[in-house]
């Protein structure tokens, strides 16, 4: 044995429990139901938290047009700040979320509308946080341009915007394309424009990696007509990295999007597929070069488990991803999860849907974490109206929380783990004696989502004898 591991001692100010008694204690809060008009109904997309701490989202349909933009506190305080007027010079029908400009408003896309276009295909749209709203630019401008934008956009490194289109361009099965802020287009890439191609880009923003290029799936195309990953640089060199397989031995069909992983991986979710005897969709992960692991298959409609996660997952602050699905659950209106990166699934909430609850979180209805720690998302449907919910997910754990619950070495490092409590900062600290010299911080803060706390000393075997605690602050 080891015998510096031996001088690394742990301080608890109470009693220490055991790391397989903590149960993840989950709190989901209804925060408003829509109701049709004037406020919208059928959230879709997933919310975006402003400078101001409130979160801004869109609905599909209602207001006094075609769909809406709407504002809401992480309380619950909602305003309906715009409606779509339909076709007549503006949009229409906004499927996606809202992305946040370097100029300070929201950008987003509508399905159709638009300004004189070719056949009201689609706009890309700006709005500002006190409701004054303009297009940026218009889709189907000619027979080979990109129609319905399904998909939200994504700021790119270089201060322009990225996005697809549901349809349209050369072959008729979707684009990528660029916009200037100030609203000049590019059209990329056309999707089918080689064999085995993707075609139809799913309902979800792409995801710029590391190296600078965006990443994205496309719900079919491929070697198998099941769908794709694929690869554009920012000048539309595309490159397909994966082509699903399908039942028995793969995930289909990926409606969602990419989440950068904080290890440089990407992670999402496919609708349909899996690993024999589970079709009810995968999650998967797979590197910037294309290596592809299915991680968890989901059940079918029979089970308690999840099915069909049409929308995509988030990264926690704890390192763990976070999505919801389609189907599934106690109440068969969907459910939320939670997936290391290594496959470790847990599913711990089941919606109850109308009237006291959401219910079956559509394409596009995945979860955002606020800088309060906890997770807010949409339903498509339930609520008191049956039209849609927003609600809020605190992850905790029931007691003893706050007390280390183990520590060891890895290489040349300490991980210490601590059962914490969402919303609160934990502040790893460390020193030679308990009796003197003053406690040191030893890494930088992390506001905790709930759950199992792991946070690193690195270098930290090398160090003498030390004594560690943790200063929490609510």
């Amino acid at each position: 044995m080891n015998t510096r591991a031996l001088k690394i001692l742990a301080v608890n100010l109470g009693l220490c429990a055991a790391a397989g008694n903590l149960v993840a204690q989950v709190i989901e809060t209804p925060l408003y139901s829509f109701g049709g008009s004037p406020d919208g109904y059928q959230p879709r997309g997933v919310l975006v938290q402003g400078s101001d701490g409130n979160f801004y989202g869109t609905t599909l349909y209602g207001g006094t047009g075609g769909g809406t933009v709407y504002r809401i506190s992480p309380d619950g305080s909602f305003t309906n700040f715009y409606s779509f007027p339909g076709y007549d010079d503006d949009g229409d029908t906004p499927a996606a979320g809202l992305v946040l400009g370097s100029d300070g408003n929201f950008y987003g896309t509508d399905s159709y509308g638009g300004l004189n276009t070719y056949d009201n295909w689609g706009t890309v749209f700006k709005i500002s946080t006190n409701g004054i709203e303009a297009t940026v630019c218009s889709f189907g401008n000619s027979p080979y341009d990109g129609m319905n934008p399904n998909a939200g956009l994504v700021l790119g490194s270089d201060g322009n915007l990225y996005g697809t289109t549901y349809q349209g361009g050369s072959n008729s099965v979707g684009t990528v394309f660029r916009v200037s802020l100030d609203g000049i287009r590019t059209n990329l890439y056309s999707f089918g424009s080689h064999p085995y191609d993707g075609a139809i880009p799913s309902y979800a923003p792409l995801v710029q990696g590391n190296d600078g290029n965006f990443y994205g799936t496309t719900i079919y195309g491929g070697t198998n007509e099941a769908g794709t990953v694929f690869r554009i640089s920012p000048s539309g060199n595309e490159t397909v990295l994966y082509s699903f397989g399908g039942y028995p031995t793969d995930g289909a069909n990926p409606e969602a999007g990419l989440a950068l992983g904080s290890d440089g991986n990407f992670y999402g979710t496919t609708e349909t597929g899996g690993v024999a005897p589970n079709d009810g969709g995968t999650i998967f992960r797979i590197s910037p070069g294309g290596s592809y692991t299915v991680l968890y298959s989901f059940g079918t409609y029979s089970d308690y488990d999840g099915v069909n996660p049409w929308a995509g997952l988030v990264q926690g602050s704890d390192g763990n991803f976070y999505g919801t699905t389609f189907h599934g659950g106690t109440n068969y209106q969907g459910t939320i999860f939670r997936i290391s990166p290594g496959g470790s699934y847990t599913n711990f909430y089941s919606f109850v849907g109308y009237p006291t609850d959401g219910g079956y979180p559509d394409t596009g209805n995945g979860l955002v974490q606020g800088s309060d720690g906890n997770f807010y998302g949409t339903t498509a449907e339930g609520g008191t109206n049956d039209a849609g919910m927003v609600f809020k997910l605190t992850v905790s754990l029931n007691l003893p929380a706050n007390r280390i619950s183990a520590i060891q070495v890895a290489g040349a490092n300490v991980l210490v783990t601590i059962p914490s409590v969402a919303g609160e900062t934990y502040q790893l600290q460390d020193r030679a004696s308990l009796t003197t010299g003053a406690w040191a911080d030893v890494a930088g803060q992390v506001i905790s989502i709930g759950g199992l706390l792991t946070v690193t000393n690195f270098g930290g075997f090398s160090q003498p004898q030390q004594f560690y605690r943790f200063a929490i602050t609510p």
